[in-house]
């Protein structure tokens, strides 16, 4: 993928290894729903995910998600992970919801203490945060999962400059395969040595221009990376460099 007419959702399928990235815009929403086999996963609940997914999948699949994957706490990102949880709990889910996300991420535990405060006499299923601080194979069933420190940032006012979030990249490898997801990043070491050779990338190009690139990618970095992976897609990149 080379241009920047990009439309969505994204598919990609190998053999009985999909995923579909809903949407992937910043500020607005990030949705992706993979599976492998009969499981399915979900990664950065953003806005809208709960609709995108319930068009997707039936109910009974639905309450089978047991894992969710969050690169790091912004609202784009997270956006949906309250309805998510509401919608599991009105519908009586009973498994158990493990929730991956970088160590650190306060916005993500926020939601969390909240949620379980506002339903605490109510909720038919238990939530177990899992805070990543190193990247260690984590083994889920069929599928294993490798997160990876990346190198996120946002503007903070009272520091008067950019300071570092707590951001992950994931790699998700089933039957021989692997889906090497980056998250929001800069250019980083981390994110090149996970993405060579992998199946598919979805790398990040959010970054406005060559000068506004210490938080997000240029396209040109989000390319020169994705080309080192059998098949890539470029995400997040901004709405007006699409419509331009």
């Amino acid at each position: 993928m080379s241009d920047l007419k990009i439309k969505y959702p994204l598919m990609w399928q190998k053999d009985d290894f999909f995923i579909k990235i809903f949407c992937s815009i910043p500020n607005i929403a990030t949705g992706i729903l993979i599976s492998a086999k009969d499981k399915y996963f979900i990664v950065d609940p953003g806005d809208g995910l709960l609709r995108d997914i319930n068009k997707e999948l039936k109910l009974e699949q639905i309450l089978n998600i047991s894992n969710i994957f969050i690169s790091h706490g912004h609202h784009d990102h997270i956006g949906g992970l309250w309805s998510l949880l509401t919608y599991f709990n009105v519908m009586k889910k009973k498994e158990d919801v493990n929730i991956f996300y970088p160590k650190g991420s306060r916005e993500i535990e926020s939601i969390y203490k909240a949620f379980a405060q506002v339903y605490k006499r109510e909720i038919s299923y238990k939530i177990q945060l899992n805070p990543i601080d190193k990247s260690e194979i984590i083994d889920i069933g069929i599928i294993s999962v490798l997160p990876f420190k990346v190198n996120h940032m946002e503007h903070e006012k009272k520091a008067g400059k950019p300071v570092p979030v707590p951001s992950l990249g994931f790699k998700f490898i089933y039957s021989g395969k692997s889906i090497c997801y980056g998250g929001d990043t800069a250019y980083c070491e981390t994110l090149v040595q996970n993405v060579v050779n992998s199946d598919l990338a979805i790398v990040e190009a959010g970054a406005l221009d060559d000068e506004n690139c210490e938080m997000h990618m240029t396209i040109k970095q989000a390319q020169s990376i994705g080309k080192t992976a059998k098949e890539h897609f470029l995400v997040h990149i901004p709405e007006r460099k699409l419509n331009s």
